[in-house]
């Protein structure tokens, strides 16, 4: 029974509905959300698990998976980011049109994992805003699917100020805290934001 029915069987031929703008757009954005895979690693075979019949990701509204960033608004970064695969991923993000969101999924994308050295991101969110960060090396599928829901709770929230703040280029991630080394004292801060048109010195 489709909308059309239910709405003729209980208020006839004449019937309406009133809601805001903004209730509107987040209830179809939340429940069509087209996933873009970023694997690299281990954690892209659990994503290829969440996308099977078993976990069936299609339950969320997120069934259309797809490998162009201009006909997703979901990317999900699952596995390590060297420094060469940072200008990469920041051309998929800003191909991307808004509204999107980014779920960094594993240790891996999130803070570079057990990979502390020069060639690693120690997380995602130096190159791109994040959203929603998913633990586990690597995560569970329902770890996964749990992300997903906190997405759509997020577009709920949000109001259509946000996504023209978001287009606009006002949206900005929070900084990284600096690590504290061994002793108390403090470490070297993190390195700056990777341009997309220019690579390391070390690459």
């Amino acid at each position: 029974m489709g909308v059309e029915t239910w709405f003729a069987e209980r208020f006839g031929e004449q019937s309406w509905v009133t809601t805001r703008l903004r209730d509107a757009l987040a209830w179809c954005r939340k429940n069509s959300l087209w996933p873009l895979p970023f694997g690299t690693a281990c954690c892209a075979i659990e994503f290829m698990g969440v996308v099977s019949s078993f976990y069936d990701i299609a339950r969320f509204g997120a069934e259309v998976i797809r490998f162009s960033p201009r006909q997703a608004d979901l990317l999900i970064v699952a596995g390590t980011v060297s420094y060469k695969q940072a200008p990469i991923l920041r051309r998929i993000y800003e191909q991307m049109l808004e509204p999107k969101w980014v779920v960094s999924m594993g240790v891996c994308a999130s803070s570079g994992g057990f990979y502390d050295n020069y060639c690693t991101v120690q997380g995602i969110d130096e190159i791109v805003p994040v959203d929603v960060y998913v633990p586990g090396c690597p995560p569970r599928p329902e770890a996964l699917l749990h992300a997903l829901l906190k997405v759509q709770e997020k577009i709920e929230r949000e109001g259509l100020a946000d996504h023209a703040k978001a287009a606009s280029g006002t949206r900005r991630r929070l900084p990284r805290p600096v690590p504290q080394a061994s002793g108390g004292a403090l470490a070297a801060p993190p390195p700056p934001p990777i341009s997309p048109l220019v690579a390391p010195p070390h690459a």
